[in-house]
């Protein structure tokens, strides 16, 4: 089984991840940027956050023979505060580079004036540099927050099938499909959707131009969720052709469609400009 992870961010984990990564099947992944887990206080910290998506994380990620690409936004819930909102400024800078497949991830958190107007120049800038868009949905009022997003991708100049709206779930789902755009859906302990309820979707929806991912980061996830959504439609029923589809194909097309998605892996050297994550070691 090979597995693209379309959304995890591998910032939040260890090499014992990718090492285990691997050993599912996974072969590539997609980072996208989002906030810290606390506010950041200048758009300095972001390019350095942004520098380490395009040049420590591929390391990283390439000692364990898996390809990293990144995607690059101002993240929805920091689009609120007045110290990050000038990174919408430098963004053209960053999307230009070949480690950067999407815009993203933009959207709501709490659906506000201030995240309308981010969400609507980064479908712009996405459209100016020819690149799709990773649409983050609100976790809460979830099918208010999908269809306000939808109202804003008709009056930008993206295309639907350019965009990838992630963290569906069943009250959602109908509504992304009808509009044509890419579906994505992530699979968390506890919170957002899980392996069985990822199969009765697959079932009803049907595999095409569905996406589904991890979005592991710093609270309780498993970057191995892939894998077991994998597992669980063999074990519906549905062939080892749909589940390539879902895990691979699918990913593929949808990031391909900017362009720079390599999923060649070449042995690093030993250090990232100077650095190893060796303790002790060169």
């Amino acid at each position: 089984m090979r597995i693209f992870d379309p959304h995890v961010h591998m910032t939040s984990r260890t090499t014992d991840d990718y090492e285990a990564m691997y050993a599912a099947g996974v072969r590539a992944v997609v980072e996208p940027s989002f906030w810290l887990g606390q506010p950041r206080t200048s758009p300095e910290s972001f390019f350095d956050y942004f520098d380490s998506l395009l040049g420590w994380e591929p390391f990283r990620a390439a000692q364990y023979g898996i390809a990293h690409h990144c995607t690059i936004a101002l993240n929805p819930k920091e689009a609120n505060d007045p110290r990050c909102v000038p990174v919408l400024d430098a963004l053209p800078r960053y999307l230009v580079k070949d480690g950067v497949v999407a815009v993203g991830e933009i959207g709501y958190d709490s659906m506000t004036p201030a995240e309308d107007t981010a969400l609507a120049a980064q479908l712009q800038l996405a459209a100016d540099h020819d690149l799709p868009a990773l649409v983050h949905t609100p976790h809460r009022d979830k099918l208010a927050g999908l269809l306000r997003t939808l109202d804003v991708v008709r009056e930008s100049a993206l295309p639907a099938e350019r965009v990838l709206l992630d963290h569906l779930n069943e009250t959602t789902a109908r509504a992304a499909k009808d509009a044509g755009c890419w579906l994505g859906f992530s699979v968390y302990p506890d919170t957002k959707m899980d392996e069985d309820r990822m199969v009765a979707i697959l079932k009803e929806y049907g595999p095409e131009k569905v996406l589904v991912d991890s979005a592991a980061d710093w609270g309780r996830s498993d970057p191995l969720k892939t894998r077991k959504v994998g597992d669980a439609m063999l074990a519906a029923g549905f062939d080892e052709d749909d589940v390539d589809r879902v895990l691979w194909r699918n990913p593929v097309a949808f990031y391909g469609t900017g362009g720079r998605l390599d999923l060649d892996v070449e042995k690093p050297g030993a250090t990232h400009e100077g650095n190893s994550v060796l303790r002790g070691g060169s």
